[in-house]
């Protein structure tokens, strides 16, 4: 069976916009972590919606630019 829906490799995917807010915990014993998720969010999405990650791997918004 074919499919028929036709996609467009041309076409560049809608982009979302999104507030973040990050936390960074500082550990004694270890490298500090930091976590991004979304400010508002219900109980359900604040379980599921978050990015956690040493917080050396984040880079200043400004040097991205």
């Amino acid at each position: 069976m074919a499919c028929e829906d036709t996609v467009d490799a041309t076409a560049r995917p809608q982009q979302r916009q999104f507030d973040l807010q990050m936390t960074v915990v500082h550990y004694a014993d270890g490298p500090d972590r930091a976590t991004m998720f979304p400010p508002v969010a219900d109980e359900c999405d604040r379980m599921t919606t978050w990015l956690s990650a040493n917080r050396s791997v984040f880079e200043p918004l400004a040097s991205m630019r």
